[in-house]
């Protein structure tokens, strides 16, 4: 089966939708809530989606073809510890995410490049498919997290599946 990278930002498209109710589940929240420890994930929501976001960025710098420092990456709790800059921030590299997903072009292309959350640096090779999937899934993987946080503090987070935000309802 073939996907286009049009589908990739129609996912993304969806990824996008999900976050949304996510976020608006966890701005319902007490201030305390955002930053509460848990022991699993990232360690709290607002780390959890930090590190999401700082991964999109990421790989959406990858996908761009640039290399960049991790000191560059504009999400980190030391530049956006509160939760409403930081859905600003978020949102505002979306158009920037769907464009590198748009332009993917051949999935198949070899990508390299050093990660250097590693010490010392580590070379990576892929695929700029791959890395589209990566960026996808693992939003998906650490929302998940996220919800089950939310679950914890009583809310209902739940039916964020694509069929659910994305399919077209006939009755």
């Amino acid at each position: 089966m073939s996907t286009s990278t049009v589908d990739l930002a129609q996912y993304f498209d969806y990824l996008c939708k999900a976050r949304t109710t996510l976020l608006g589940w966890v701005g319902s929240q007490p201030a305390e809530a955002y930053t509460r420890s848990f022991p699993f994930g990232m360690g709290s929501i607002r780390a959890t989606l930090l590190h999401t976001a700082a991964a999109q960025w990421g790989y959406t710098q990858r996908l761009e073809g640039r290399e960049y420092n991790a000191a560059d990456n504009p999400f980190s709790v030391g530049k956006l510890p509160e939760l409403e800059p930081f859905v600003a921030a978020w949102s505002a590299l979306d158009p920037r995410t769907r464009r590198a997903l748009s332009d993917l072009g051949d999935g198949s292309r070899r990508v390299e490049y050093t990660s250097r959350l590693f010490d010392p640096p580590r070379r990576f090779r892929a695929t700029a498919g791959g890395l589209a999937a990566q960026l996808l899934f693992h939003e998906v993987h650490h929302r998940a997290q996220v919800m089950a946080m939310l679950r914890q503090l009583g809310v209902t987070a739940e039916n964020l599946d694509y069929n659910m935000l994305m399919f077209e309802r006939l009755d």
